[in-house]
């Protein structure tokens, strides 16, 4: 990483606008998962070691505007009343996240009624020494996520103005050119914080100079949002494993009947094309040999383990089979460097969670004889967490579109935007 982290800058005395990623799950005002806010934690502590002047916070929480309006309509299709106001207290203020980082910190936190206004302006200039601030969502002004660069700007000024210095330690949030993920970067000496930096020298590691074997275990419910990674990785590494609901759509391409199982139907002709390219490529890709089908989409549905060239009409592929698992867990487990994108079936039902769940015990298993295994955000993550094995592999990224993106080859305009090193 090519770029300026805050050990390459003076912190003492400066006033310190830090960009964090803290758009953590909360349910009626109560956080559900804190991994996001622990995350940030080292690049906290280290800023406010140096001494600064003070230290100012800021991350959005959900997208306010775009969750608000679909309570909404799902409030009125069940012929519900929708109380706008108590929903975002309950989804979107950061007061449960001040809360929670106050106790970690083990220091108060203060809490900004907005994150650009006369009174957050005010508030901000009457911080004394070596106090933290949190600014309220960021999201909750238009200008934060404005097309035209000029809104943006005019944001990104505004949060310019609390600081000498800008840290960007939300790499979840750096795939987004936002105004303060990267206009306000324009504005200010601009530095990495130490997640940042983390996430960006292990995803480097799977596309600059891995170590191979090279395994990329690729999952999800579609081929269409996963086209650009798959494609990416195709040039670098020596097996690539399908699973999750795409996989349908590569067996209907192989002129196989899928049952109810979920299939693109418009991607049929790509799911053909990338196995021709796989063999052009000499890249082992691996496909499921059978499937768990259920007879609905329900935790407690009929189930049974098929081939998937004899998925039964009326029945959908839920999960990987046995035999399939046993596939890829020999190759991951033989493999020096692993990249996961993408459950292998329905895994938030734990009836239909084995594959999701085997497949994380074997990165383990493949961490334990030296591999860099690395799991690439988002449901994945989530997958990692739920087999208990997050502290089992090298690395498991906090941002799920921000790390599929790096996997795709794409600049992450939040990076680009941060100073560059001598």
């Amino acid at each position: 990483m090519n770029k300026k982290t805050v050990r390459d800058i003076t912190l003492t005395g400066k006033r310190v606008l830090m960009r964090v990623d803290f758009n953590v799950p909360l349910k009626n005002g109560v956080i559900q998962d804190d991994i996001r806010i622990r995350a940030a934690l080292p690049t906290i502590q280290y800023v406010l070691q140096q001494k600064p002047k003070y230290l100012v916070l800021m991350s959005h929480l959900g997208d306010p505007k775009k969750d608000t309006q679909k309570a909404k309509e799902k409030a009125e299709k069940d012929g519900k009343p929708f109380d706008g106001a108590k929903y975002i207290e309950g989804k979107h203020r950061m007061k449960p996240i001040v809360e929670r980082l106050s106790a970690l910190l083990g220091r108060p936190v203060k809490l900004a009624p907005a994150a650009i206004g006369d009174e957050t302006k005010a508030m901000v200039d009457g911080l004394g020494n070596g106090e933290v601030l949190m600014l309220e969502n960021t999201r909750f002004h238009k200008e934060e996520t404005a097309k035209d660069a000029a809104d943006r700007e005019k944001m990104a000024k505004a949060l310019a103005a609390y600081g000498d210095v800008y840290v960007n330690d939300a790499f979840g949030s750096a795939h987004r050119a936002h105004a303060s993920t990267e206009t306000v970067a324009h504005f200010l000496p601009a530095v990495a914080g130490f997640l940042m930096e983390k996430e960006l020298a292990y995803l480097s590691k799977a596309i600059e100079n891995p170590a191979k074997p090279y395994v990329a275990i690729i999952g999800g419910a579609e081929i269409s949002g996963k086209i650009d990674v798959i494609q990416n990785l195709m040039t670098r590494v020596d097996a690539l494993l399908i699973g999750g609901g795409m996989m349908f759509t590569f067996c209907k391409a192989q002129g196989m009947e899928i049952g109810k199982s979920l299939l693109e139907e418009d991607k049929i002709d790509l799911a053909r094309q990338i196995l021709e390219t796989a063999k052009a490529k000499n890249v082992r890709l691996l496909l499921p040999t059978d499937c768990l089908v259920a007879d609905k989409f329900d935790n407690a549905a009929a189930t049974k383990v098929v081939p998937v060239k004899a998925i039964p009409a009326g029945w959908a592929g839920v999960d990987i089979g046995p035999a399939t698992v046993d596939a890829f867990a020999a190759e991951i487990r033989k493999a020096k460097t692993v990249v996961w994108n993408g459950p292998m079936g329905v895994f938030e039902m734990p009836n239909f969670a084995k594959g999701t769940m085997a497949v994380a015990q074997a990165l383990a298993d493949a961490t334990k004889t030296g591999a860099v295994t690395i799991v690439g955000g988002g449901d994945s993550a989530s997958a990692i967490a739920q087999a208990g094995l997050a502290n089992n592999v090298s690395h498991v990224s906090t941002g799920g579109g921000a790390s599929l993106e790096y996997l795709e080859g794409k600049v992450l305009p939040g990076v680009a935007a941060l100073n560059d090193a001598k």
